[in-house]
């Protein structure tokens, strides 16, 4: 068990860094074409990191989650999130980004990434954050 009280902890400094990478990110009002790319993929790695850090916590309190679907779920029913649409929406989208990359997919992603999915990820790294704090 300290093994995976570790594993989740250590991925959570990872997620701090990413996420303040991704909020740097969001805090221009312009882009370049290689920003915007930029932009794009700080977001991919920083959800990605994100859904296996909640996987990691909830696997170091004695949940069974696997895939990134069932670990939103789960994390939900555990209070470390509190909108599993908005979850999905971000998984959903972060997949077609990392399949399909195009200037004007990324513009359109830049409104959700910047006003809906980095809030909705401060709110998880700000409840990680409470979590660790606690032990």
């Amino acid at each position: 068990m300290e093994n995976q009280d570790l594993r989740w902890k250590l991925r959570f400094e990872n997620l701090k860094k990413a996420f303040a990478q991704l909020e740097s990110a969001c805090a221009q009002e312009e882009y370049s074409t290689l920003e915007l790319a930029g932009l794009v993929q700080t977001y991919q790695f920083t959800f990605e990191l994100c859904w296996k850090t909640l996987k990691d916590l909830l696997t170091f309190e004695g949940y069974e989650v696997n895939t990134p679907r069932e670990t939103i779920r789960k994390a939900f029913t555990a209070s470390l999130i509190d909108d599993t649409e908005r979850w999905f929406d971000a998984l959903d989208r972060r997949n077609i980004l990392s399949h399909v990359y195009n200037e004007s997919t990324a513009k359109q992603a830049m409104d959700s990434i910047k006003n809906i999915f980095t809030p909705m990820l401060r709110e998880c790294v700000t409840s990680l954050n409470e979590r660790a704090e606690k032990e």
